[in-house]
C-alpha cells in the first residue's frame, strides 16, 4: 500500500518534472517571442503554471519524504493502524460498514477511505475487534462496533 503510494507520487513527480523543465520554458520561450510581456497572456499563464508546478513538486517531495519515514514495523498487527481495513457495525441500527484507513491527505479519496487524522480515523487507531467507538456527528452521536480487522500486514501478504 505504502510503495504503491509511493509509486503514483514517483510517476507525478517525474511528469511535473519534465513538464516544468520542458514544455513550460518552451512555452516561455514562444510568448517571450511574441514581443510585448506586459500584455501577453501566454506568458503570464505559463509563468502561472510554472509556480503551480513549482509548488505541487514541493509538495509530493514532502509527502515522499514523510512516506519513507513510516516504519510498517511499528504499526500494531491486531490493532487499527494505517493500511488497517476496518469493518464496523452500527450499534443502532445493525449495518454493516467497511472502511480503509489511509494515510494524511491521500491524492484519491476513494468511497470508503477515511485519513488517520480524520475524526473517525483517531477513534479507530489502537482498536481491536470487539471494541466499541462513538463518532461524534453535528446532528447526532453514532456508536460503531468493530467487527472485523485486516491490518497493512495481513493485506499486504495477500
Amino acid at each position: 500500500m505504502i510503495e504503491e503510494l509511493k509509486e503514483k507520487l514517483h510517476g507525478e513527480v517525474e511528469r511535473l518534472q519534465h513538464e516544468l523543465n520542458v514544455v513550460l520554458p518552451q512555452e516561455i520561450r514562444k510568448a517571450v517571442e511574441l514581443g510585448d510581456l506586459r500584455e501577453n497572456s501566454e506568458y503570464k499563464a505559463a509563468l502561472e503554471r510554472q509556480q503551480f508546478v513549482q509548488a505541487r513538486l514541493g509538495q509530493l517531495r514532502q509527502r515522499l519524504s514523510k512516506l519513507s519515514q513510516i516504519d510498517i514495523s511499528q504499526i500494531p498487527t491486531d490493532k487499527v493502524g494505517l493500511g488497517s481495513r476496518v469493518t464496523v457495525k452500527d450499534v443502532k441500527s445493525g449495518t454493516l460498514e467497511v472502511y480503509n484507513l489511509v494515510f494524511g491527505d491521500a491524492v484519491e479519496f476513494e468511497e470508503g477511505h477515511v485519513t488517520m487524522s480524520s475524526p473517525i480515523g483517531r477513534a479507530w487507531v489502537g482498536k481491536g475487534v470487539g471494541d466499541v467507538t462513538l463518532l461524534k456527528l453535528p446532528a447526532s452521536t453514532r456508536q460503531l462496533q468493530i467487527m472485523e480487522l485486516a491490518t497493512i500486514h495481513e493485506r499486504a501478504g495477500r
